[in-house]
């Protein structure tokens, strides 16, 4: 077995999600298991190179994964003809221009979303990459959670009949700062810093519904900040600018009818934080982040309405749980493994930049449509 080392500049790995997610149970993941079987008798071995604006905290995570390389100059890494891909997990006001001075120097990119602030960066650097001829792609990480890969298996064999509609819900309680400590950084919640829940979550529910269910052809959305005040993370009182509820109705190809909310001001009651029911002719699904419960309209019971008597059926009785019938690997590393045998193989991926700029689409069109307090047409982007 041959071993091929791929460098990866990963620029944002302070972050939570860029250190958890794709540093740790991703790359450093893919290392415990020896590596990433190519499948020709080749093991791609990743090696990270930390970058960011904060030595100290790289130096100290390189120094606890045992890690060799990090640094603060982004240029010198971009320089660096041994690094093959650049990938960025930075705060999304930062990543524009990271990734286009990736993308000028000949890297193969690989972001987070958003992939930009507008629709007009969003657009550039697809653009860019495309007449670059690096290769590029997008996290788009909800596509492999074991709930939905198993309402995907749903999908894909024909069970729901026609898809009448899709409902979304997701969110929990974000604490203000102020009595108990926040648990998302203060910037999602400053509009000036590139905060906001619809920039945050619409990139990640145009994907869901565009894979599972099919374009969005037009939005009407709220928007709101239910919390304007919250204390940051030295204790100090702000004003929250960014809206942290995002209430919204998509209609899709076909005529499926899909409504989302979320928000960073809602008490969980639901299995979990994330769940999309799925209603149609011949049977109906509840997917979350790991489950997924269905019921075939030949076992969908015959509710009466009458608010004069107690209930007495026990409606969650008649679901069913769709099986595992397989392993669940983290969804992060999952995706990871995918675009790195694109990098070095060219395996078919279809989660490019363009893909990202649709999720940016799709959220200022929402906030545009708030503002507006109309519908609007989703049309589809130029290639």
């Amino acid at each position: 077995m041959t071993r091929r080392t791929v460098r990866i500049a990963m620029n944002g790995v302070t972050g939570r999600m860029g250190y958890r997610q794709h540093l740790v149970r991703s790359v450093l993941a893919l290392r415990e298991q020896g590596g990433l079987d190519l499948g020709d008798g080749t093991t791609l071995w990743p090696e990270p190179v930390l970058v960011g604006r904060r030595g100290l905290a790289l130096e100290e995570i390189a120094a606890q994964h045992g890690l060799d390389h990090w640094t603060t100059d982004l240029d010198a890494v971009l320089a660096d003809p041994a690094v093959e891909i650049y990938f960025d997990a930075q705060v999304t006001s930062a990543r524009v221009a990271a990734v286009e001075r990736a993308i000028a120097a000949g890297k193969h990119v690989y972001c987070e979303k958003p992939t930009a602030p507008g629709v007009a960066d969003a657009v550039r650097l697809a653009r860019l990459a495309q007449q670059a001829g690096v290769r590029n792609g997008v996290v788009q990480d909800k596509l492999f959670l074991p709930g939905l890969r198993k309402l995907k298996r749903l999908v894909d064999g024909g069970f729901f009949g026609r898809v009448l509609s899709v409902r979304g819900e997701f969110g929990y309680w974000v604490f203000e700062g102020d009595w108990q400590q926040a648990q998302r950084p203060s910037w999602n919640y400053r509009a000036e810093d590139g905060g906001g829940i619809t920039l945050d979550m619409l990139p990640h529910w145009e994907y869901v519904l565009h894979e599972l269910f099919g374009p969005v052809t037009s939005v009407q959305a709220l928007a709101t900040t239910h919390i304007p005040r919250r204390w940051d993370e030295a204790g100090k009182p702000y004003p929250a600018t960014a809206d942290d509820a995002v209430y919204g109705i998509f209609e899709l190809a076909g005529g499926i009818v899909a409504q989302i909310n979320s928000s960073w001001a809602v008490r969980v009651h639901r299995d979990e934080l994330v769940e999309f029911q799925v209603d149609g002719t011949h049977g109906s699904a509840v997917a979350g982040l790991r489950s997924c419960r269905f019921q075939h309209r030949a076992a969908t019971p015959r509710p009466v309405w009458n608010p004069d008597q107690p209930a007495t059926e026990r409606f969650r009785d008649h679901w069913q749980d769709v099986p595992d019938n397989g392993v669940w690997d983290n969804g992060f590393k999952a995706q990871w493994e995918l675009f790195l045998r694109h990098v070095t193989l060219g395996d078919p991926w279809p989660w490019d930049l363009l893909a990202g700029a649709r999720g940016v689409h799709l959220a200022a069109l929402a906030l545009e449509s708030s503002t507006q307090a109309r519908r609007l047409p989703v049309p589809e982007l130029p290639r």
